[in-house]
């Protein structure tokens, strides 16, 4: 007779299987209401330009040539106006230009330089003089950040109180930096929102 060996080991319980967590998914854009994406497009279009507003006067590395960085503020109000109307172009330059005024000082004022920005970009769209793709919308970008800069540098020449000569000297170093580096970063900017707002539009369409 086997007499049976006890190892003092009681047997082994089964775990529980554990417990998933809930994963929260969020339903389909189609399916909110239109208020709510209203309210979102909304966000993300004064989150892009509270980000901008921010960007404005930082320096990272790559971000700077000559002392000078991106015009993020322009690169924006031609990513907004490059498919709507002159007089919304005209508008969003305008207030972007205040806004670039509330940070750095009312005079001269950046509003007209970004206001014409504005309505010109909505007008090269509207001719149909480019195609939409990466070096279309860099060149829009350097031609703006020129135009802009002329017309600021315009406005130091007419208030006279520094020589024009040294004003044009400064602000042709500026305008040609101001080009290279904001036509460089402007995709960052454009390809992002734009596809968000071709989005919204679909849903409003539809």
């Amino acid at each position: 007779m086997k007499i049976p060996v006890l190892t003092g080991r009681r047997p082994k319980k089964s775990k529980p299987p554990a417990r998933k967590k809930p994963i929260i998914q969020i339903p389909p854009m189609a399916r909110w209401h239109p208020r709510t994406r209203q309210f979102v497009d909304w966000a993300v279009t004064v989150g892009s330009v509270l980000l901008c507003l921010l960007m404005l006067p930082t320096r990272l590395p790559g971000m700077e040539l000559l002392g000078i960085g991106p015009n993020w503020l322009l690169i924006w109000v031609v990513a907004w106006s490059v498919k709507r109307s002159v007089w919304s172009g005209l508008l969003a330059g305008i207030v972007m230009g205040l806004l670039q005024d509330a940070m750095t000082s009312p005079h001269p004022t950046h509003a007209l330089s970004l206001g014409i920005v504005g309505m010109l970009t909505s007008l090269i769209q509207k001719q149909r003089f480019i195609e939409e793709d990466f070096i279309s919308i860099a060149l829009i970008v350097f031609a703006m950040a020129f135009i802009s800069e002329t017309i600021f540098g315009l406005e130091l020449t007419w208030m006279g109180d520094r020589k024009a000569e040294y004003i044009w000297t400064y602000y042709q170093r500026v305008a040609l930096a101001s080009g290279i580096l904001s036509s460089l970063w402007a995709p960052v900017v454009y390809y992002p929102l734009n596809r968000w707002w071709q989005e919204m539009k679909l849903f409003e369409q539809s």
